[in-house]
């Protein structure tokens, strides 16, 4: 079960551009912008649920 505590590291990795709409939302919900930018948010089902739909485009590590 995720905690307040716990942290993820997302960097996007792959273009957002030319993805469905769906996904594109996903990556702007996380707050990433560009390839290469990184950005940390919190381990929530809602986050994990983002992550988990656009993971061929990210790079996620726990902190």
């Amino acid at each position: 079960m995720a905690t307040k505590d716990k942290q993820l590291t997302v960097t996007l990795v792959k273009s957002k551009h030319g993805r469905k709409p769906g996904h594109a939302e996903c990556v702007a919900g996380l707050g990433l912008r560009r390839i290469r930018h990184t950005v940390t948010v919190a381990d929530t089902p809602q986050n994990r649920g983002m992550i988990d739909k656009v993971s061929y485009l990210l790079h996620v590590e726990e902190q």
